[in-house]
């Protein structure tokens, strides 16, 4: 039977903050200073944003362990707990777990949807087909290199901007431009994941994009993400000039980006996923606090 810490293990907790950290920072983007602390947000319309990106999250981590279990990918991995490809669960329980968050999700999104506007029914439908197909069904465009973008595009752009499109201020550029920095970090993680696994998921034949890079390059684009997002906090100043705070980030990015340019490999990766995600987490709540003092 699986244990209630495997369980939490397989929603792989440690990347949960690229679902919240584009919440946070979208709604900060949309706060009017001018109307004191609370800047005009709608609390409950937050909230609810960050439900759905968190569950959309965990959806997409167990869908991800029961599709690439039941292909063998996970058979031979280096990483953390796979349900599925440990034999620790049953993939028809992972998938249950997959649809059950994708549910969770969508309830969440149904009370935006009626608040806000229809178009939300799309954006949602749009991302929990994402998060399925990534490694589920018969061509998963994960296995093509293309995971990154759906990170950057789902847990990027779509999580941050229309969590500034359900409140009040609305979206802007500073959304536009917190969404891109947030969204690189996202992609991050998923790099981190990917440099990881080379070896096996080419001879699985999946594809990433990491594996299509290769290793140096891998590092490379790596190093591009974590960089990238300090300066767009300079062009964001211009509009709020306390987002410069997000730059008190910069040496937790130093110590994430140390052992990859270094040269780790296998198991000596692993924990580069918890300083990308650490990295994510300072600099997404140090950005939140600089946009909404303004």
């Amino acid at each position: 039977m699986t244990t209630l810490g495997q369980w939490v293990a397989g929603a792989r907790p440690k990347t949960l903050p690229a679902g919240a950290v584009p919440v946070a920072v979208g709604t900060a983007a949309a706060v009017d200073p001018t109307l004191g602390w609370g800047g005009g947000t709608i609390w409950w319309r937050a909230f609810a944003a960050l439900i759905v990106a968190l569950a959309l999250q965990i959806a997409t981590n167990y869908a991800n362990d029961y599709s690439d279990g039941i292909r063998g990918t996970d058979d031979d991995r280096a990483g953390p707990l796979r349900l599925v490809g440990s034999g620790v669960a049953e993939p028809r329980s992972v998938k249950l777990m997959a649809f059950g968050w994708f549910a969770v999700a969508g309830f969440a999104g149904l009370s935006l949807a009626v608040a806000v506007g229809w178009e939300l029914f799309v954006v949602g439908a749009l991302s929990m087909l994402a998060g399925w197909f990534y490694t589920g069904g018969s061509n998963p465009y994960g296995y093509l290199g293309l995971g990154e973008v759906f990170v950057f595009v789902f847990f990027g752009l779509v999580a941050t901007v229309f969590s500034a499109y359900v409140q009040p201020g609305g979206w802007s550029v500073t959304a536009w431009l917190g969404a891109v920095a947030v969204g690189c970090l996202a992609t991050a993680l998923m790099v981190t994941n990917n440099l990881r696994d080379i070896p096996t998921d080419a001879a699985s034949g999946k594809n990433t994009l990491a594996v299509r890079l290769g290793d140096v390059n891998t590092r490379r684009f790596y190093a591009l993400l974590l960089v990238l997002p300090f300066v767009l906090v300079v062009v964001m100043a211009l509009d709020r000039p306390w987002a410069l705070l997000a730059l008190l980030a910069a040496p937790a990015a130093v110590l994430a980006l140390r052992p990859v340019r270094s040269g780790a490999m296998g198991r000596d990766l692993i924990p580069v996923l918890e300083a990308t995600g650490r990295t994510q987490l300072i600099y997404g709540i140090l950005l939140t606090i600089g946009l909404w003092v303004g």
